[in-house]
């Protein structure tokens, strides 16, 4: 599913496909600004996004075999909730 599928799903419930896309570029843009703080995003029974630290480290271009050094970022990462495992299973 892609977000041209999602948004369609949510036509189904709101009243236009307009209404849809709006609405889902607003749960996207609200997460996504509340992770650029640092916030995480709970949404229980669904999961969690949050933010996690890298370190630097050292890694190695596969062509060359030349060692670089990845600088340190801060990274998405989402923790499924238990509703959802379990919908998975």
């Amino acid at each position: 599913m892609n977000k041209a599928d999602l948004i369609n799903e949510v036509a189904k419930v709101v009243k236009t496909k307009k209404e849809a896309q709006a609405a889902v570029d607003c749960v996207l843009s609200t997460v996504a600004n509340a992770l650029r703080r640092g916030d995480a995003v709970t949404l229980v029974g669904f999961g969690t996004f949050k933010v996690s630290e890298r370190k630097a480290r050292r890694g190695r271009n596969p062509q060359t075999g030349a060692v670089i050094q990845i600088p340190a970022a801060r990274v998405p990462k989402f923790v499924a909730g238990k509703a959802l495992k379990n919908a998975v299973k």
